[in-house]
């Protein structure tokens, strides 16, 4: 697996809105997922060892952001033949198996991740409640040990958000595999 960042994305830029289905057909619309105080936008896979690795983290990180006004929706952009265990079935699978609470949206066409420029799973974006990214960067500093994490920008971002206060700007990229883009 190729490691990847995120790209440097500026702050401020507002949302693209999407249309996107889960892997069991039923529709949601960005507007219908957002937080009165705003919404984590997390493209991530099934497959990719950085995504499995935060995927828990993920699912605590978005339950405690949820009470504080801000949703989250995963978006696996890596629905491709050649791998099968990204696929909605799968999906459906970690989705019961992970026991995630958010939306676990299928991009089959690719579009949405293109328009967010996602470059890696996971890759992650959080907007505030005008829909303006805040961040763009990593869940914490150890993707592989959590017992290791010693700074938790995410949450640490996701909780300024809320109550207010200034979001640093200091942000370090995501990592992960990448997306697995279609010809």
């Amino acid at each position: 697996m190729a490691l990847v960042e995120s790209i440097t994305i500026p702050l401020g830029l507002k949302m693209p809105a999407f249309e996107l289905k889960d892997p069991s057909g039923k529709i949601y619309q960005s507007d219908t997922v957002y937080g009165s105080k705003g919404l984590l936008v997390a493209f991530t896979c099934n497959h990719c060892p950085y995504a499995q690795a935060v995927w828990p983290r993920l699912i605590q990180l978005a339950q405690e952001a949820q009470k504080l006004g801000v949703n989250t929706v995963g978006i696996n952009p890596n629905i491709h033949p050649g791998y099968p265990d990204d696929a909605p079935d799968r999906m459906k699978e970690k989705i019961k198996e992970w026991r995630i609470s958010f939306p676990y949206l299928v991009d089959e066409t690719q579009e949405v991740a293109r328009e967010f420029r996602a470059q890696c799973t996971p890759d992650l974006y959080l907007f505030d409640s005008s829909h303006q990214l805040v961040y763009h960067g990593r869940v914490d500093d150890n993707w592989k040990e959590p017992s290791q994490v010693k700074k938790r920008e995410l949450k640490e971002a996701i909780q300024n958000l809320a109550s207010g206060k200034p979001i640093s700007e200091r942000q370090l990229p995501s990592m992960g595999c990448s997306i697995k883009w279609r010809d």
